[in-house]
Parts: structure tokens; sequence; C-alpha cells
């Protein structure tokens, strides 16, 4: 009988931590978090600095996770001329859009990742801007090679949902070219040791 319980136990144990998410290691110099957002006259773009990240990885499927980005080194790589890029970065960091002084992380939390296939996801998550949290969905692609898995996601949010409404059509009138768009691109790749 006391055989018996232990097998039983054991394998409640193995079968149990099966279906335990375990976190995956992410590799932040891999990873990254490239911005893109427009206005009437062009578009500009850059990156965001990863300052941690994780996932978590059971049966073969992503089930969770998060991500904290540095808003205080984003930068600007559309602009040469090093006058015009410090001044986009300067007013990218001031209280006309990301408030970078008083809130110097932005997050996304995974609370769901529905799959059918294992490759292709919708996630779903918080995200927090300036101490505001938004419920967003994505899609996002997920491969595998040997110990190495890649997650690829397109984030697309309105700024103005977080407080940015800077020159925004959605606010303010006759802006003409100087209006700027609501919607900001986040292009998140998520490179992690499984």
């Amino acid at each position: 009988m006391k055989l018996l319980t232990a097998l039983v136990l054991g394998l409640s144990t193995v079968f149990m931590a099966a279906h335990v998410s375990a976190p995956a290691s992410v590799n932040i110099p891999e990873s990254q978090v490239r911005w893109e957002a427009s206005k009437v006259t062009g578009t500009h773009w850059g990156y965001v600095p990863l300052k941690n990240a994780n996932l978590d990885y059971s049966g073969g499927k992503i089930t969770g996770g998060s991500f904290e980005m540095d808003m205080v080194n984003l930068t600007v790589e559309d602009l040469t001329d090093a006058k015009s890029k410090g001044n986009l970065t300067g007013h990218l960091k001031s209280d006309d859009f990301f408030s970078v002084a008083k809130f110097n992380s932005s997050t996304f939390t995974i609370t769901e990742a529905k799959t059918s296939n294992r490759k292709d996801y919708t996630i779903t998550g918080n995200l927090t801007i300036k101490g505001i949290t938004q419920k967003i969905s994505f899609p996002a692609t997920v491969t595998v090679a040997g110990k190495k898995l890649t997650a690829s996601g397109k984030i697309t949010f309105d700024r103005t949902k977080f407080d940015i409404k800077y020159r925004s059509g959605s606010y303010f009138e006759d802006l003409a070219d100087k209006m700027i768009y609501d919607e900001v691109k986040l292009d998140v790749k998520l490179v992690a040791t499984i």
C-alpha cells in the first residue's frame, strides 16, 4: 500500500510540474522594442530599451510574462541631424508626451495568451504608460529553434488613452499639417532560452 501511495504521489507531482508555467530566461541584449509614430508630414521611429522581461512557457506554449521599458533612454533613429534628433528626443521625454522625469518605466503584463497552433497567438494584457493602465490585445508569433524561443508582437495603442494629447486631432481643431496621429506602434521581439 505504501508503495502504491508513493507511486501515485510521484506521478501526481510529475503531472503537476508539467502543467506549471516555468519562467523562460529572456536575453535582454537580443530583445528589442521599436516604436513608430506618424504625423501629417511624416513618420518618426526609434527604440525603447528593455529594463527586464520574462516569459512563462509550459506545455510548448507561452502562458504569461511581462516586460518593462526604460523610457528615460528611448531613442530617435530616423533623424540624422544631431540637433533635430536631440530636440525630438527631449520633446518625447517631456510632459507633452511621456513625462519620463515622473514615469521612468512603462510595462506590459500578459493576462491571456491564446493559440491554436503554438505559433500564432492573440496576446491580451495590461499596458501601463504614465501610471495609466489599459487592456489591449495584439497578434504575436512564436518560433522555437532548439532551446531558443523568439516571440514577436505588434502592439498598436491610442496614446490619448494614456494622457498623451499633444497635437491630437481628437482634442484640438485646426492643427492642419501640425497634427500628430493618435496611434503609436510598438514592434516587440523577446528572445528567450527555454
